[in-house]
């Protein structure tokens, strides 16, 4: 039976000699061999076996004391459970991981073309086509703040009804339109059963500005006098796509339709 010191079973097990000595102390993980002269600890591959499992499971947020008791569980059932609560534990995880990646990825994005188009010298202005988008509006927001933006597509799931939900996905984006006066925010939708209680906006040039909470009232009147005297337009609808610029931070693209 090939055995390992103590520093062998601590790197192939992914920890240190001094936790693999404290999992000795309390009887988590005891060596199979011990030099009575040298007091050396030796692991076999059944304690390294162990050892890899109970890493594992410390990143799935088990407890040394929740460890041992698993591992010395002689209910096959009880260690099924176990394990499958894990799973969902990580699967938890992972997708607030990826929710908080996104996030900070999305904030790095925006600061990057913020340099950019301060070395770049940018428009203030620009004219964007535009694909054909389908929103859903929301019943009752009408601006974005700190709480809704940062769980955006919860209101809208919520106001569908339980077997529209699983028909409809949304993009990560969000945004604000004005219609006649009234505005509400919105989510495009990239999947959905029917055009029924949808809006769509129409593909097309749209003259655009990036602004900030700050400025978004003098610069739609910019832009839309802009609009009506470069290009003969009255646009029907505004639209304010919200741009998050860092971590619980958003402006936004002002979109007139030039039709």
């Amino acid at each position: 039976m090939q055995e390992f010191t103590i520093k062998q079973a601590a790197k192939l097990a992914g920890t240190t000699t001094e936790t693999l000595r404290h999992y000795d102390r309390i009887g988590l993980v005891k060596p199979c061999q011990r030099d009575k002269f040298s007091g050396y600890r030796y692991y076999s591959q059944q304690e390294i076996v162990q050892l890899k499992t109970i890493e594992l499971l410390k990143i799935m947020d088990f407890s040394l004391t929740d460890i041992k008791e698993l591992l010395q569980q002689k209910d096959l059932s009880c260690v099924i459970a176990r394990l499958k609560q894990a799973e969902q534990s990580a699967d938890q995880k992972i997708a607030r991981l990826k929710y908080a990646k996104e996030k900070i990825k999305r904030a790095r994005l925006d600061y990057e073309k913020k340099k950019s188009a301060a070395q770049g010298g940018e428009e203030d202005w620009f004219v964007k086509h535009m694909p054909k988008r389908v929103i859903l509006l929301s019943d009752n927001l009408e601006r974005p703040n700190l709480k809704n933006l940062w769980s955006y597509h919860s209101h809208f799931y919520e106001q569908l009804n339980e077997q529209q939900r699983p028909k409809f996905l949304f993009e990560d984006a969000a945004g604000m339109i004005t219609i006649k006066g009234k505005t509400r925010l919105f989510a495009v939708c990239c999947s959905f059963p029917s055009l029924e209680g949808l809006t769509v906006l129409p593909e097309g040039d749209y003259l655009c500005a990036n602004c900030t909470e700050e400025n978004k009232d003098q610069v739609l009147q910019v832009l839309l006098k802009r609009a009506k005297e470069a290009y003969g337009a009255r646009p029907e609808f505004i639209v304010h796509s919200i741009v998050v610029t860092g971590i619980l931070q958003w402006d936004y693209q002002i979109q007139l339709y030039l039709q």
